[in-house]
């Protein structure tokens, strides 16, 4: 039987546990019983992980949007892949530690949802600054 996962309030509620290895990865069953609470990732292979890619009206949201979600890998202490640039942010999580997935990384998801819900990118990130006037 497969287990079932927690709702996507409660796994965005929870704290990720350090996990040290020695425990087998969850199965893709597993996986795919918590995938539906995380709703826009996907799940890879080789290793198994969970991806999703965000996009975003420029570069600086996207910049702002990978900080945030490094700022909160830091607190966490589960670290994500991610690549940006000029409107999109793609992160992926995974455990290393067992090549493959963890509840952390479905819980990581969760909240990344939730940054991605609230942006809080300052309306002024994006604008450019004055033109420089040599002499001026």
């Amino acid at each position: 039987m497969t287990p079932q996962a927690p709702a996507t309030q409660e796994l965005a509620g929870k704290t990720c546990e350090p996990c040290r290895g020695g425990i087998p990865p969850m199965d893709r069953a597993t996986a795919a019983s918590y995938l539906v609470q995380v709703p826009g990732w996907v799940l890879k292979e080789d290793p198994d992980r969970i991806e999703r890619d965000f996009t975003f009206p420029d570069f600086a949201q996207a910049q702002a949007f990978a900080n945030q979600v490094g700022n909160l890998c830091e607190a966490e202490g589960h670290h994500a892949e991610i690549r940006f640039g000029w409107g999109h942010c793609s992160v992926g999580f995974w455990t290393h530690k067992i090549r493959g997935l963890h509840e952390n990384d479905f819980i990581m998801a969760a909240k990344v949802n939730g940054i991605a819900e609230t942006p809080s990118v300052p309306a002024s990130v994006g604008t450019p600054p004055p033109p420089y006037v040599q002499g001026a």
